[in-house]
């Protein structure tokens, strides 16, 4: 049997892991002094509560090469193979880890660099589990993983520019006239990194450049798995999505994640991720 391990920052929750029996490594989530294990004491509602209330952006912990390797470990000595689904090295040193821990398995464990993170690094967990289903090899589900990770695009609206502005992404000045100007922009994943690829004026704007965009990339391929993510304390910013663009998903059934910490702490709430081959 081949065992899917990834981490919490692919925004599975720990009762979806379990039933699809993916082994799910919580990320720590860190305000000031405060640490929280990433859905297990921390919920994606109740970091967005804290998140909205903090001066300062929290910082999340990459996993240890120990507890990767603990993990491996469970899964070589219950005499089964294990594929390793992790945040993309661009975004943190897991990937690293992971395969410092992997090394001493040999061909019993493979990493996959996703290149990704949250509903980009989901739908690879989700093809590793289809992967599993035609009866394909650790070795060989991590090559393709691997491989169709350059093919995987996610794209965001956000509702406020405030926390690229508090990371850093873009400058104070920036971010103050697109508030005045309600300004909508929409980000990517490009070379491990999330940036800026379109802006629009208002919430209705932003959607139609979202689809724009979706379209840009060629569209989503259904037959492969895609997802749908939400920032915030609730799913209205959802919902609207879903409403203006019904017919592009119409006659496809719907994955949707509350996205956590990982990318929340950049996008902040009411945002709205789409994640595709």
């Amino acid at each position: 049997m081949v065992r899917i391990i990834a981490d919490s920052g692919c925004d599975l929750t720990r009762r979806e892991a379990e039933e699809l029996g993916v082994e799910l490594l919580p990320i720590t989530i860190t305000f000031g002094e405060e640490e929280f294990i990433d859905g297990v004491t921390m919920t994606p509602r109740e970091f967005y509560l804290r998140l909205i209330e903090s001066d300062e952006l929290p910082h999340t912990s990459q996993i240890s090469p120990y507890t990767y390797g603990e993990s491996f470990r469970r899964a070589v000595e219950a005499g089964d193979e294990a594929v390793c689904v992790v945040i993309g090295s661009g975004f943190s040193g897991s990937y690293q880890n992971a395969l410092m821990a992997a090394e001493e398995f040999g061909d019993r464990v493979a990493v996959a660099d996703t290149r990704n993170v949250s509903m980009g690094e989901q739908v690879l967990v989700r093809l590793a589990l289809r992967l599993r289903e035609r009866g394909l090899s650790a070795r060989e589900i991590g090559r393709i993983l691997n491989e169709k990770a350059k093919d995987v695009r996610v794209l965001a609206l956000l509702d406020t520019l405030e926390y690229l502005k508090k990371g850093g992404r873009i400058s104070p000045t920036v971010a103050f006239a697109g508030e005045l100007l309600s300004i909508k922009p929409v980000v990517s994943v490009v070379d491990g990194a999330v940036t800026v690829v379109g802006k629009a004026r208002g919430s209705k704007n932003g959607n139609n450049l979202l689809r724009k965009l979706i379209e840009k990339t060629g569209g989503v391929n259904f037959d492969m798995p895609y997802a749908i993510g939400y920032t915030g304390l609730n799913d209205d910013i959802l919902r609207k999505y879903m409403q203006d663009n019904a017919d592009l998903y119409e006659g496809h059934p719907l994955t949707v994640s509350a996205i956590g910490a990982t990318i929340g702490t950049h996008v902040g709430p009411d945002c709205v991720c789409v994640a595709f081959f």
